[in-house]
């Protein structure tokens, strides 16, 4: 645990909260639901009750999937992947949840990515599409973006995933540009499709 100092986003009030720094999957299973539904990074103020959120270095690790995320702000280096791991980084705790449910649902964010930019191109929309969930393990992905003030459900059938799959196995230098802790997202992805 370590104490975070935080501020209240409506009263500013400030407080200090005790928080994780990481979560062995495995070994601490209702940490992780807290971490995969987002409690982990919400707190009320005790004062105004305002719910704020919260973003903190913090280590997401799976040792049964042979993985490990690391939220930081901060860039950091490619060591101290285990060898056998998948590594990666992100920013938000927004982009980690995500990453626990592409990695819990037993796909590849690669290629939930690729999906991802073939979806905004087929909506004709520049929007930041997250994934919610996988229907059955031949249904449909679902991913949510905003517009116009609220979020926007669309339906992907897994042939998408499939032909995304084609394009990687087609295109090896995309998966052998991945090494570390690596940061596969979006801007990530634009490099080898514009």
């Amino acid at each position: 645990m370590s104490s975070l100092t935080i501020e209240c986003s409506k009263c500013g009030a400030r407080h200090t909260l005790e928080v994780p720094q990481s979560v062995n999957a495995a070994a601490d299973p209702e940490l992780k639901e807290r971490v995969r539904s987002g409690a982990l990074f919400t707190w009320s103020c005790p004062h105004c009750g305002t719910l704020n959120l919260l973003n903190f270095p913090f280590l997401y690790h799976d040792p049964s999937e042979h993985l490990m995320i690391v939220l930081s702000e901060t860039p950091l280096g490619a060591e101290g992947v285990p060898e056998g791991y998948t590594g990666r980084q992100v920013r938000t705790p927004g982009d980690l949840i995500e990453k626990v449910k592409i990695f819990d649902a037993g796909l590849n964010d690669l290629l939930v990515e690729m999906c991802k930019f073939v979806t905004c191109q087929e909506l004709k929309k520049e929007v930041p599409m997250r994934f919610v969930r996988l229907d059955g393990a031949d249904g449909e992905m679902t991913f949510t973006y905003p517009e116009g003030g609220e979020m926007q459900l669309v339906a992907v059938g897994f042939n998408v995933y499939e032909d995304c799959a084609g394009i990687l196995r087609r295109n090896p230098h995309i998966r052998e540009s991945v090494t570390g802790l690596a940061t596969i997202d979006q801007a990530w992805l634009s490099q080898f499709f514009r």
